[in-house]
């Protein structure tokens, strides 16, 4: 009897896209963002991503004050992979992103791989009411917002990793994106196996349809061969059709607060574990295995938790 396959579950804990008055369920100060993380590994999660915020008013940061007692307590309490953004917000310089992964040597790190238009301001039509007046002009600003990763960039970033044995996830928005990780893999500085996160439902990427899922699918399979393990990130709405979809194709899945508020139509969901559950539940009816972290590490073929710097 064949093995079942080890899916590996990402939970993306806060992300930068959603704001705190958006729900009382986003978790916000290093404390709470450390218990979604914890929560979620618990749940089945073999890898957290995480961002920081200010914990004064729930601003995205890149300060790595921000994120050293996220990284100490999520270690303290358990062996989960740690990936770190690369990506932070949009409305930051690259410089400012890559403090964290720069001073904290992470096993992962996500790599944003293009510039894009990042379309935040149709939530505006949802919510009206914000706590924090950088909450709404954040969205608004999105209409005029390109979010830079150019090949120098990129390219900065892989060197930083590389020298210090982190692996990245590539957030791939579009079909151009897959391409750009191809020139990198071509020149030897993307090191396979790639770890390719397939971002689906983003004004200004790739759209949600499960045509657009399977055409990411060919490209890559045509561009990448097999070095790279694929995983499925849809966003909103698409969260839990998509990853079943992509589960029942050969993915990997992320799930999370960064990615989707909800658990239902018009339902919010109380915890990134919440959702890890969801989807855990949904890959056991597949019939398939979800990963454990030290089997993620074997997969992604990871430096190991000890050799970070945190």
């Amino acid at each position: 009897m064949s093995l079942k396959r080890k899916v590996i579950i990402t939970s993306a804990v806060t992300g930068a896209i959603h704001t705190p008055s958006m729900s009382p369920h986003l978790p916000v100060s290093p404390d709470e963002i450390a218990e979604a993380a914890i929560g979620a590994a618990e749940a089945g999660a073999a890898v957290v991503h995480l961002h920081a915020r200010d914990p004064r008013d729930g601003r995205p940061s890149q300060d790595p004050r921000h994120f050293e007692p996220i990284l100490e307590k999520v270690t303290a309490n358990s062996d989960v992979v740690i990936n770190i953004t690369t990506g932070g917000s949009p409305h930051m310089t690259v410089e400012e992103r890559m403090r964290p992964v720069a001073a904290f040597k992470p096993e992962l790190a996500s790599l944003n791989m293009g510039s894009m238009n990042f379309g935040l301001y149709p939530m505006l039509e949802r919510f009206t009411e914000f706590e924090h007046e950088w909450e709404r002009e954040s969205l608004e600003k999105s209409r005029d917002l390109v979010f830079k990763n150019t090949f120098s960039d990129i390219e900065t970033i892989l060197g930083i990793g590389n020298a210090n044995g982190t692996r990245f996830e590539f957030e791939c928005y579009d079909i151009s994106h897959l391409n750009n990780l191809a020139h990198f893999h071509a020149r030897g500085l993307a090191r396979g196996p790639l770890f390719v996160q397939s971002v689906f439902g983003l004004l200004g990427g790739i759209g949600g349809h499960p045509e657009d899922l399977m055409h990411m699918r060919r490209t890559a399979d045509r561009l990448l061969g097999s070095d790279y393990e694929w995983s499925i990130l849809g966003a909103g709405r698409n969260q839990m059709p998509l990853a079943t979809m992509g589960a029942a194709m050969g993915s990997h899945v992320r799930v999370g607060l960064e990615d989707s508020l909800w658990i239902g139509p018009g339902q919010l969901a109380e915890s990134n574990a919440e959702q890890v559950s969801r989807a855990r539940v949904i890959l056991e009816a597949l019939n398939l295995e979800v990963a454990t972290p030290d089997e993620a590490r074997e997969i992604l073929q990871l430096k190991g938790r000890a050799n970070v710097g945190f």
